[in-house]
C-alpha cells in the first residue's frame, strides 16, 4: 500500500524541474496535440481539489510532491465539502466529451483519467457527507471495478484440498498456524533478510526497467498499524517503506513486501509516474495521489503482480531456498513444501473480500467478519482482528489487492507472450494514466 506522511512529513521534490516542465507544457499547449486547451488548468484545479478534500479526510491524500504553497493554501482555507463537490462537478463538465479516436492515445488516457479521478473524488465527498453505498457500488465509484462474488462452497473446495496437504488433525486454521510457525523470521534476523530480498528485487527489476539515477528508499520497522507494510512516496524518486512488526512475519513476506512496496511495486510505480508524467510531460495531476481513487487499483494490482514479474515460475522458490531460508535460519529442505501449501492458500484470497462485503453491507458484525476470515482465509485471530481494523479504515479498498492483481496480470499477459514483451507492457502500464476499466480492453 502507498501513501505519503501527509501532515507529519511535508517533503517535496525540488520544484524547479517540476514548475519548468509545467510552464513549458502550458506555453506549448497552443501547438500541442492536446485537443483540450484548458487541460492543464483543469489538472491544476484537480490537484488543488484533492488537497482541499484532504483537509476533511486524513487518509485521502496519499502522496503529494507538487508546489508546497498549494497545500498550505488548502490547509488555511479548508473549503466546505459542498463547495468541493460542486467544484468537482464543474471540472467534470469542463472536461467535456472524450477526445476523438484519432487523438494521441496518451492525451485520451489523460482525459479519461481526470474524469474518473474527479468522479471518485465526488463520491468520496458524498460518503464523507453521510451517503451510504453498498460495497460494490462504492468500489465501482471509487476504484472503477467490482470484485466477483464467491460463496462458502467456493472456498470450502480449497480448504478440502488444504486438509490433505497440511499435517496433523483438528481445526484447519489451527493446523495451518502450527505449520507456519516453522517459517517465521526471527525479529533479530528480519532486517538482514528483508534488505537481502530488496537487493534481489531491485537487481531483477533493473535488468528490465530503466530507473532514474538517484532513486532510493529507506526502511523502518513500526508497530500499531492496521496494515503489514506501507510505501510513503516523498517525491524526487524517494520513498520511505515501513514494515509493521505487530504480528509474526513469515519467510514469504520478505519477497512479497520487497517487491510490493519496492521493486517493481509501489516505489517503482511512483518513480516512473514522476519521471514520465510530471517531469517529462508536465502533467501536474500526477504530483498528487488520492488514495480512494481508480489509481489505487493500478497501484496495488501492479505491485502484487510485480512479485511474479520479478520471480517468475520456480525462480522464487529457488532463490529463497538458496538465499533467504539460510539467512533466516530456516530448514531449506522444506521450502518446496511451504510454497505448495502457500499456493493453495493463495486461492482463498477473495475470502477477505467476502468478509468485507458482508460486513460493510451490514449483513454481519465485526466479530463475524473476523471469524469468517479465520475460517475461510485461515488467518489467525490476531491477524483477522487487524484486518477488520483495516476494513474499518479503508473499506472497499481491499479489492485493489486481489482483483487488481488479476486484472493487471490478464492485461499484461494478454498483451505480451514473452518475458520481454510482458516487461514492456508492464513498464508502459506503470508510466501511463491507464484506468482499471481500460485493462479489460
Amino acid at each position: 500500500m502507498i501513501r505519503s506522511l501527509r501532515h507529519a512529513l511535508r517533503l517535496a521534490a525540488p520544484l524547479a524541474a517540476l514548475l519548468t516542465a509545467c510552464e513549458t507544457r502550458t506555453a506549448a499547449s497552443g501547438a500541442s496535440s492536446d485537443p483540450t486547451p484548458q487541460m492543464n488548468q483543469i489538472a491544476e484545479s484537480y490537484v488543488r481539489l484533492v488537497l482541499a478534500l484532504g483537509t476533511h479526510d486524513a487518509d485521502y491524500v496519499d502522496a503529494y510532491y507538487g508546489p508546497p504553497g498549494w497545500r498550505a493554501q488548502a490547509d488555511s482555507t479548508k473549503p466546505a465539502l459542498a463547495t468541493i463537490g460542486a467544484r468537482a462537478d464543474s471540472l467534470i463538465a469542463a472536461l467535456g466529451d472524450a477526445p476523438s479516436a484519432d487523438t494521441d492515445e496518451m492525451v485520451r488516457l489523460r482525459h479519461a483519467y481526470l474524469v474518473k479521478q474527479l468522479g471518485a473524488l465526488r463520491t468520496r465527498v458524498d460518503m464523507l457527507g453521510g451517503k451510504k453505498l453498498t460495497f460494490d457500488e462504492e468500489s465501482r465509484a471509487l476504484y472503477d471495478a467490482v470484485a466477483p462474488t464467491h460463496d462458502e462452497a467456493f472456498f470450502q473446495r480449497v480448504l478440502d484440498s488444504l486438509a490433505t496437504a497440511l499435517p496433523g488433525s483438528g481445526a484447519l486454521p489451527a493446523r495451518y498456524e502450527a505449520f507456519r510457525k516453522a517459517f517465521v523470521i526471527a525479529p533479530a534476523k528480519l532486517d538482514t533478510v528483508f534488505k537481502t530480498a530488496i537487493a534481489a528485487c531491485r537487481e531483477r527489476t533493473a535488468r528490465r526497467l530503466t530507473l532514474p539515477p538517484g532513486e532510493s528508499f529507506t526502511v523502518e520497522y513500526v508497530t500499531g498499524k492496521s496494515w503489514s507494510g506501507y510505501n510513503w512516496y516523498q517525491g524526487n524518486f524517494r520513498s520511505l517503506i515501513q514494515v509493521n512488526t505487530d504480528l509474526p512475519i513469515y519467510i514469504d513476506r520478505a519477497v512479497d513486501l520487497a517487491c510490493h512496496e519496492g521493486y517493481p511495486g509501489h516505489h517503482v510505480y511512483n518513480v516512473l509516474l514522476e519521471k514520465s508524467m510530471v517531469r517529462d510531460r508536465g502533467w501536474i495531476e500526477f504530483s498528487v495521489y488520492p488514495l480512494f481513487s481508480p489509481q489505487s487499483l493500478i497501484a496495488e494490482g501492479s505491485a502484487n503482480y510485480g512479485i511474479e514479474m520479478a520471480f517468475p515460475g520456480d525462480e522464487r522458490i529457488t532463490y529463497e531456498r538458496e538465499q533467504l531460508f539460510p539467512l533466516a535460519g530456516l530448514d531449506t529442505a522444506r521450502a518446496a513444501e511451504y510454497y505448495r501449501v502457500q499456493e493453495l492458500v493463495e486461492q482463498l484470497t477473495y475470502a477477505g473480500n467476502e468478509a468485507a462485503r458482508r460486513y460493510l453491507n451490514g449483513e454481519i458484525d465485526a466479530k463475524a467478519a473476523a471469524d469468517w476470515m479465520v475460517r475461510y482465509e485461515l488467518r489467525t485471530p490476531a491477524s483477522a482482528a487487524q484486518r477488520v481494523r483495516f476494513i474499518d479504515q479503508y473499506r472497499s479498498y481491499v479489492i485493489n489487492y486481489n482483483l487488481g492483481k488479476d486484472l493487471v496480470r490478464e492485461y499484461v499477459e494478454r498483451s505480451g507472450s514473452t518475458a520481454d514483451e510482458r516487461w514492456r507492457v508492464f513498464s508502459e502500464l506503470l508510466s501511463s494514466p491507464r484506468l482499471p476499466s481500460g485493462l479489460s480492453r
